[in-house]
């Protein structure tokens, strides 16, 4: 006597649709990760930006204020802007080398260069803070890191007087760091975290 076997039913029973959710769940998943992870590291990066910008905001800001009221750190006490010392006069008297030592010391003590250099300081500085105008404030910076460069002339082993310059760099020294950094923080708009950088281009 034969035997027939019947199929169970239940076991070839596929639901493709459920295979379907199941294995599209998986990319799902992966790109909801991916994109997590993305957002995290711009937001990590525009705080970096940002907190680089208030610290460069600083220094302007600083040298402004230490300059003006004698504050004791580059400035002495008694010698600030308003007790009727010249920001200018101390470092453009000083420059000692360089194809700009003459023009430097004619500009040192100049009520004109004195304006421009402490407006300059302040402008710069509380723009950065502000997190407004980045890109005039990256090339007012950079004009102003470049005659400071100029004044100390870092190519230069030996001052015009044959002494040694102390020079540690041919080339690169702060004035050019901080100009590269003004640049770059115009370039990714640090001004939109932790600052009115929105507002202002609004």
């Amino acid at each position: 006597m034969a035997v027939h076997q019947h199929s169970n039913p239940k076991a070839g029973l596929h639901l493709p649709f459920l295979r379907r959710n199941r294995t599209s769940s998986a990319p799902e998943s992966a790109a909801s990760v991916h994109t997590e992870t993305h957002t995290g590291t711009r937001t990590v990066r525009a705080y970096a930006f940002a907190s680089a910008r208030v610290l460069m905001g600083f220094v302007f800001l600083w040298a402004f204020l230490d300059k003006t009221f004698g504050l004791g750190y580059a400035t002495p006490s008694g010698k600030g802007w308003i007790d009727g010392g010249s920001p200018t006069e101390g470092f453009l008297g000083s420059v000692a080398v360089g194809p700009m030592e003459s023009t430097f010391h004619a500009w040192a003590g100049a009520g004109w260069a004195d304006w421009l250099f402490m407006l300059g300081l302040l402008g710069i500085g509380l723009a950065l803070i502000a997190g407004v105008a980045l890109r005039l404030t990256a090339l007012a910076g950079t004009v102003m890191m470049a005659l400071m460069w100029m004044a100390e002339w870092p190519p230069a082993q030996h001052l015009s007087d044959g002494t040694p310059s102390m020079s540690t760099n041919p080339f690169a020294d702060y004035h050019l760091v901080y100009a590269v950094v003004l640049i770059a923080l115009a370039a990714v708009s640090a001004g939109d975290t932790l600052g009115l950088g929105r507002l202002w281009a609004g």
